[in-house]
């Protein structure tokens, strides 16, 4: 598997043990790497003789997993277990736990990292995330005894969490002298260590890394009353009117945030500095650069059982609202079953993150990327009274209006204030006038 600077990624699961018969692309295990969740295929035809990791362990990309067999170097008793039946011989569709592998191995091949699909199996290969594992640590939970209601069985914290809570309700009710509150003296701190998920590592380095940045920090707040019609008019219109359209899938639901993200690519055009990447050259005689980027690649942070995520809608320039929300759909479907792809990760220019979606109103959005110059934070949409802007009303009436808070960063040894509000108002203008937008798509 190619590293595409990825270095080290953990042993989920095995689907096989040694002295298991495996054919090539047949299922040798599931690896979390700190983007995102694939598995690992055989290159060879034969008998498993050796696992190098444990579930759990951190195995380093290029380095051998397990040893194999291949038909010209089998022995006649892995010849005999290759005829016979997967009870037998031990077969790669019931998988189970690695054991720990101290030495090189003797005979065969070693398989390194190739991808493949995830599997149930015995209680010893319980599909779980690195995040879950350490929750199972976390509150004493075997995750054999917990039943996974995920995709394939996929053991998900909720299950986790109820499993605790099932087995809290019925050690309170066989012990009722417990009940009683303990005294503050008989009550001790307890501090338990859990080991970071790849991808909270690789959060912990990147946000490290974003210290070095001076942030500029701007926000505003922006009547979103007119988009919100736009929005429900056509969410209530485009399933007929597109329905024999085969090119663009319809989303379920026109959210807020592909109009914001085009709003924001139509923006770019007038400012590609905020589109471009600071160039550090290694050489201490060469000055700094900036490298101005064609391409809307813009990235949208994701929340998901692994953590944050933060894949890219590439080109945006070229793409309509519609075609927006759908390869927002797509991508947010991929990041929740763990099956982004390198691909859909790199090359992003800019950045939105919607923690409105989930509350708050004002936020800090920080750059985590050394190859973006610019993120945009959305807050919450919020219903207030305002007066109406028709001046002529001598009345001043006061008026019903949605808004929503855009809080922007920006890298400030590069971009100036200036800079991010001219971007900001133009951005503005195509939100809260959404037909501004029809005349400059593409």
């Amino acid at each position: 598997m190619p590293s595409v600077g990825i270095k080290e990624v953990q042993i989920i699961q095995w689907f096989v043990e040694p002295g298991a018969r495996v054919e090539q692309f047949s299922k040798i295990c599931e690896v979390q790497s700190d983007k995102a969740a694939v598995e690992i295929t055989s290159r060879f035809d034969g008998v498993i003789k050796k696992l190098h990791y444990e579930a759990e362990d951190m195995a380093q990309v290029g380095k051998a997993l397990c040893d194999i067999d291949v038909l010209s170097d089998i022995s006649p008793e892995d010849e005999a277990a290759l005829g016979s039946t997967p009870e037998q011989a031990g077969s790669p569709s019931a998988p189970q736990q690695p054991q720990k592998a101290a030495e090189k191995h003797q005979s065969g091949k070693e398989q390194e990292l190739q991808p493949l699909d995830a599997h149930t199996g015995n209680k010893q290969s319980s599909l779980a995330t690195p995040a879950v594992r350490g929750l199972l640590k976390t509150l004493d939970v075997d995750i054999s005894s917990v039943i996974g209601t995920g995709k394939d069985g996929r053991v998900l914290k909720e299950d986790v969490q109820k499993f605790a809570d099932a087995r809290s309700t019925a050690s309170s009710t066989s012990s009722p002298s417990s009940s009683s509150a303990p005294s503050d003296s008989t009550l001790t701190q307890s501090e338990t260590p859990i080991t970071l998920s790849p991808i909270q590592s690789q959060m912990f380095k990147t946000m490290t890394r974003s210290l070095s940045i001076p942030h500029f920090t701007y926000a505003d707040e922006l009547d979103i009353t007119a988009l919100s019609r736009l929005r429900t008019q056509l969410n209530n219109t485009l399933p007929s009117t597109i329905k024999d359209d085969n090119q663009t899938p319809t989303p379920p639901k026109l959210t807020y945030l592909p109009f914001i993200i085009k709003s924001l690519s139509l923006a770019l055009t007038s400012f590609p500095l905020l589109n471009a990447r600071v160039s550090n050259s290694s050489s201490s005689s060469s000055r700094p650069s900036l490298i101005l980027r064609s391409s809307h690649n813009i990235g949208v942070a994701m929340d998901t059982p692994q953590g944050l995520l933060v894949p890219n809608i590439k080109h945006v320039q070229t793409l309509s609202v519609l075609e927006i929300a759908a390869e927002i759909a797509r991508l947010h479907a991929l990041a929740l079953a763990s099956k982004l792809t390198a691909a859909d990760l790199a090359g992003g220019t800019v950045t939105v993150t919607n923690i409105g979606s989930i509350g708050g109103t004002y936020l800090g959005p920080i750059i985590a990327s050394e190859n973006e110059v610019a993120i945009l934070g959305v807050g919450r949409k919020r219903v207030v009274p305002a007066f109406a802007d028709d001046d002529t009303d001598a009345d001043a009436k006061v008026v019903r209006k949605e808004v929503m808070t855009f809080s922007w960063s920006a890298d400030h040894r590069v971009v100036d204030g200036a800079t991010v509000a001219r971007c900001a108002e133009v951005v503005r203008g195509f939100v809260e006038r959404p037909e501004g937008m029809v005349v400059r798509l593409r």
